[in-house]
Order: C-alpha cells, then sequence, then structure tokens
C-alpha cells in the first residue's frame, strides 16, 4: 500500500511538471503557469516545480545526450518525457528503473501516439541511465547569446562560465530578519539563508512575522540606502515588497508606490504579516508625486530579470531580448522621475535585478551625464567587498559571486545624491 501511495505522489508530481514543462513552452513563466498544478497535494505540487525547474536547468545537456539516440526529434509531449528522466536518473540520483518505468506510463497515458512512443522511450532511456560519464563531461547550460555576448564583453569568459555554474546550481532560501531571531546561516551581509527545499510557512518565526523571503542581493538596496528612522522614503515599482519590508522595519515614513493593485494585496499581507506599516499607492510611478519632496527614493527599476535565472531558469527560454530598448528608456525616465521628487541633498538608490550592463553600468552613466551636481555615493553596508564596487562607485553582484556560499542573484545598485542647491 505503501509503495502504492509514494508511486502515486511521485507520478502525480511528474505530472504536473510535464503541465508546467509545457507551459513554459508556450512561453509562460513558472508562476504564471502555477495553476496548472493547483490540484495537487501540497507536496506533489512542490516536487512538481523543483522537478520542472530541475529540467529547465539542464534541458540542453538531456537534449545534448538525447540527440544521438534519436532517429527523428519526438514530439513536444514526449521529448519532455524524456528530458524530465534523463534529468531525474543523471542529476537527482533517481533510481533508473524507476524513472524508466514512470517515463514508459506516462508516454502511453498521453493518448495513441505516446502509446506508440512508448517502446522508443523505453529503449532510449535505458541507454540514458548508463551515460553518466558523458553527463559528467558535459558543461553546464549556457546563457543564450543575446545575454551571454553582452555578459562576456563585460567580465570575461571564465566568469561567463562561471555565471552559468551558478545558474545550473539553482538558488538557496534567503531570509531578511527583521530583528536578531531568524533561521538560517547568518550571511556577512545581514541576510540569513536556508536550503532551497525548506518549507517557509514551517519555519520557526514566520507566524509571527521575524522575517521575511529575500534574495541577499535583493536586500542590499536598501542596506546601502541606510535609511533612518522618521524619514520620507518611497519605494517606486515596490512589489513583491521585501524592500517596503526593510524601509518599515527601519523606521521610515513608507509609501509603497507599484502599478498593480494584486501585487500590492501581497506587500499588504506581508506587512500585517510582520506587524509593520507602510502606505501603499497602486499608480504608475512616473505619474506619482508625493505631497512633499522626500528624503529618499528606492527605485528598484522594472528590467529584463536577468539577474534571477538561477531561481527562474525558465526566462532565457521565454524571452530573447526584444524590448530592451524600451526597458532602458523606461529605466532612464524612472531614474529622472525619481530625482525629481527629492529634496535638495536627498538620495536616491536604482536598482536592478539584471546583468545586463545597458541596464546598469551604462544606465549610471547616462544618469550623471543627464544631471549635472548628481553625485555617486560608494555603497557603504556590512559584508560589501571590495571587488563588487565598480569604477563608477556603483555595486555589481553576480551569481558568480560567495561561490562557497551557493551565490547570489545578479544586481546593480548606485546610490546617488542629488545636489543640495535648488533647481
Amino acid at each position: 500500500m505503501d509503495k502504492s501511495q509514494g508511486k502515486t505522489v511521485r507520478d502525480g508530481a511528474r505530472k504536473g511538471a510535464l503541465r508546467l514543462l509545457a507551459a513554459v513552452d508556450e512561453g509562460a513563466t513558472l508562476d504564471e503557469a502555477a495553476a496548472l498544478t493547483e490540484r495537487l497535494s501540497p507536496p506533489d505540487r512542490a516536487r512538481a516545480r523543483r522537478l520542472a525547474l530541475e529540467v529547465l536547468r539542464r534541458a540542453d545537456r538531456a537534449d545534448l545526450l538525447l540527440a544521438p539516440l534519436l532517429a527523428r526529434r519526438p514530439r513536444p509531449e514526449i521529448m519532455r518525457i524524456l528530458r524530465l528522466a534523463t534529468v531525474e536518473m543523471l542529476a537527482l540520483d533517481e533510481a533508473p528503473h524507476g524513472a524508466v518505468n514512470a517515463a514508459v506510463a506516462l508516454a502511453r497515458s498521453s493518448g495513441p501516439k505516446g502509446q506508440a512512443a512508448a517502446g522508443m522511450v523505453n529503449a532510449v532511456l535505458r541507454k540514458i541511465a548508463g551515460a553518466a560519464p558523458a553527463w559528467a563531461a558535459l558543461s553546464p547550460q549556457k546563457m543564450p547569446p543575446w545575454l551571454r555576448a553582452p555578459v562576456v564583453a563585460a567580465w570575461g569568459e571564465d566568469t561567463a562560465r562561471a555565471i552559468e555554474a551558478a545558474h545550473e546550481a539553482g538558488a538557496a532560501l534567503d531570509l531578511t530578519p527583521k530583528g536578531a531571531d531568524c533561521p538560517g546561516e547568518a550571511l556577512p551581509t545581514g541576510s540569513h539563508r536556508l536550503p532551497a527545499a525548506a518549507q517557509i510557512s514551517a519555519l520557526p518565526g514566520y507566524a509571527e512575522g521575524d522575517w521575511w523571503v529575500q534574495d541577499a542581493a535583493a536586500a542590499l538596496a536598501v542596506r546601502v540606502l541606510d535609511p533612518q528612522p522618521g524619514e520620507a522614503i518611497a519605494d517606486l515599482c515596490a512589489a513583491p515588497g521585501g524592500k517596503t519590508l526593510q524601509l518599515a522595519a527601519a523606521g521610515a515614513e513608507v509609501t509603497a508606490v507599484d502599478i498593480s493593485e494584486p501585487r500590492l494585496a501581497r506587500v499588504a499581507e506581508n506587512l500585517a504579516r510582520c506587524r509593520l506599516s507602510a502606505r501603499l499607492v497602486a499608480a504608475d510611478a512616473l505619474d506619482w508625486r508625493p505631497d512633499a519632496a522626500l528624503d529618499a527614493v528606492l527605485l528598484d527599476a522594472p528590467c529584463s530579470a536577468t539577474g534571477t535565472i538561477r531561481r527562474h531558469p525558465e526566462l532565457p527560454r521565454i524571452r530573447d531580448g526584444e524590448g530592451l530598448a524600451e526597458l532602458t528608456g523606461l529605466q532612464a525616465r524612472l531614474i529622472d522621475h525619481a530625482l525629481s521628487l527629492l529634496k535638495p541633498g536627498g538620495r536616491l538608490v536604482y536598482a536592478t535585478c539584471s546583468l545586463l550592463p545597458a541596464e546598469g553600468e551604462a544606465q549610471l552613466a547616462a544618469a550623471l551625464a543627464r544631471h549635472p551636481g548628481l553625485a555617486v555615493e560608494p555603497p557603504r553596508a556590512p559584508g560589501i567587498e571590495p571587488g563588487w564596487i565598480t569604477p563608477q562607485g556603483g555595486l555589481r553582484l553576480r551569481p558568480d559571486l560567495w561561490p562557497e556560499r551557493g551565490g547570489m542573484d545578479g544586481f546593480f545598485i548606485a546610490r546617488l545624491r542629488k545636489s543640495a542647491e535648488r533647481t
């Protein structure tokens, strides 16, 4: 009975993973596709997402091993089954007989054409089961050319490969503590880190609101801003709200602005859980103005999100670099608008979760050229290493940094000081 139940759970998770992978093939993110697994039990749902993540991180490697064994490329649903079983056996140490049998059953359950392909699936995967040495010799999955080329141009081939290795390794679970108590390993920058598989709501302090989930790199934006009690600060493009929580916990008078009401509702939920307060405004950040000039603005601008691939490995598969010019234009307008909201001498932290210099270093250079008197203040916060600071004085974070600790998201962060003279 137990074995049967276990197999049912496993196959439910596999079927869920295949549904998620199919949605990604259609251009959806995993978050957008989450409803496809909502009928599964919580353990199945979590395992389905984990399996989909692991396949997306290694799909190209799996295809390299599978291609010589296939007379012709199978239908997409069969290819997804082959990739899933390959990754389970060679990357996740799943027993070959279990992975192969499950893959054959999944093929047979996918309709007449799947039934016809079941024999091929069985034969191919039995060969793949013995391909561990060939798998180990393959390099991590490469970034797409539109992303890889500027990364290599900025930091070189070795760094690009290290970033790709970090993408394959995935992301740990980082927490930002409200006070002193927080589970996990304390990181030099003040975040705490746990294994990715940790169940968030079961961790000590969750119900009490003692901490919230936030990547260690993302948390540095507020630490570089250094909010002070009583300061009037706007968090523009605020959702999902980790930075709003940080600002509120520091005692600032926070206004969180975001164009999405549903995403602001999530910010409200987290504020309530953590017993913190902020004013929430649903508006286009470019149209919003405060009643009085602000002490500081935090602008985590819309961007390509290429710094988050280790936790969102579907992004290179559903994006092609189109629209970057529109994004960088929007970022420039947001910087200009944010500066107009500040008191003379006020400060702005500009941040993007991007690996692209066009959304970071180049954006900073252009802002300085547009605004005489604007000054870059080198980032000062615990744990920041000198090598992370750019010649301009910005903060460049990459997934390959902290390899011994499990890396971090890619971010660019710059702290700017507006001229104290009224203009």
